[in-house]
């Protein structure tokens, strides 16, 4: 199947300035995601994957974990927090997942590429906003379907409406505001190199290898269009064997 995208994306490099900045306001956006009225947006985004979670399930990998503000919203047994692995790119928030969550499983890591994890032995995989920032998403969806059992695992996912009217109007009085308060200048050379992945994009790479079981959006569940919705939740089943 042919992709409506190159991958991997090639991003420009950071400078080290840039890079301090990147981290530090990715951890600063994390601690400001809960409140104000960003928190009914968040409350969507962590809920949804705890609703639509399957009965039974045992073991767990978040992807994209942040500060670990989505396991804030699970209710898990002592086997499940057990078998619970967040998966952080930034070590500065890694550490703060251990601080929060010492019974959880941290990794610094990368879900673009091959994880210590055995193939099928995952109930479930968690990626609340992260798919539209992965360069290698073709990368990250393939591992994400090797390490999920093929009989009872999921895909939980929340992605941002990028591109959309209603999107692009959040982010000016939200993480623009934000960012521009904390370091001044230009906004645009982040998040242009943060959300990469539109929606279609994303719909486009998942479908070789999952079916969507429930999806829904927010604000609108009942009009789930692109141009008046903020995000997305999608619930995904391996499909037995690839489309590719």
């Amino acid at each position: 199947m042919s992709s409506v995208a190159k991958w991997p994306k090639i991003l420009p490099p950071l400078t080290p300035d840039q890079r301090r900045i990147s981290d530090d306001f990715m951890k600063h956006w994390h601690d400001r995601l809960p409140g104000a009225w960003y928190g009914i947006i968040e409350s969507f985004n962590h809920k949804y994957p705890v609703k639509h979670s399957k009965p039974g399930f045992v073991s767990t990998l978040e992807i994209g974990a942040g500060l670990g503000e989505h396991i804030r919203y699970e209710t898990l047994t002592p086997e499940q927090e057990k078998n619970y692995h967040a998966l952080e790119l930034r070590e500065n928030m890694a550490a703060e997942i251990r601080k929060s969550f010492p019974r959880v499983n941290v990794i610094v890591g990368d879900c673009q590429q091959q994880m210590e994890f055995a193939e099928g032995s995952i109930d479930r995989v968690i990626a609340v906003h992260v798919l539209e920032h992965l360069p290698n998403l073709p990368g990250a969806i393939r591992e994400a379907y090797r390490i999920l059992n093929k009989e009872r695992g999921q895909f939980l996912v929340v992605i941002p409406t990028e591109g959309s009217l209603a999107y692009s109007i959040a982010r000016k009085i939200s993480a623009e505001r934000e960012y521009k308060k904390r370091f001044g200048g230009d906004y645009s050379w982040f998040y242009k190199r943060e959300h990469i992945n539109v929606p279609a994009e994303i719909y486009h790479e998942l479908d070789p290898y999952f079916t969507v079981e429930t999806k829904s959006a927010f604000p609108f569940p009942f009009f789930p269009f692109l141009f008046c919705n903020l995000v997305l939740g999608l619930s995904l089943k391996p499909r037995p064997k690839p489309l590719v």
